[in-house]
């Protein structure tokens, strides 16, 4: 009985090791399949010039991302007014999307998957209003359907 015993454990032992032995981590704790996926993200669709590097910006955490709008830029979450400034102050470097699903209105509308921090990743979309400057003035985010 103690023989069998110890043969199923070290069994178990062993499929433990090998399946935890498979799985690929960065140091982050993301897997490495997500972080491909993410970095190798195309942004050719994005017909606005304007609105491809300000997203290229926010999916890198750079904070050149601010550059891209007025001084005081509007900001709708699912239509109720935000702060613009106190919203990315947390949200930049930690918010991205994971997938761009589709681009409307010249460029300006993007829709896709989009992993936010604490609340998990769905879909949204984020409007982009672009002043006579090119600046962005207006940005409203929220869930898509």
């Amino acid at each position: 009985m103690i023989r069998t015993t110890t043969i199923f454990f070290t069994a178990i032992a062993f499929w433990l090791h090998f399946c935890a032995c498979g799985q690929e981590r960065r140091h982050d704790g993301a897997s490495s399949k997500n972080s491909k996926t993410e970095h190798n993200m195309d942004f050719s669709a994005i017909g606005n010039e304007q609105v491809r590097q300000a997203i290229e910006a926010l999916q890198s955490g750079d904070k050149s991302w601010y550059g891209y709008f007025t001084e005081q830029p509007e900001m709708t979450d699912d239509g109720k007014k935000i702060d613009f400034r106190n919203f990315f102050a947390t949200a930049l470097g930690k918010e991205k999307f994971i997938t761009i699903d589709k681009v409307e209105n010249g460029g300006k509308d993007i829709y896709g998957n989009f992993k936010a921090g604490q609340w998990g990743t769905f879909k949204v979309y984020f409007k982009f209003h672009q002043n006579a400057e090119g600046k962005f003035d207006r940005l409203d985010i929220g869930q898509a359907n």
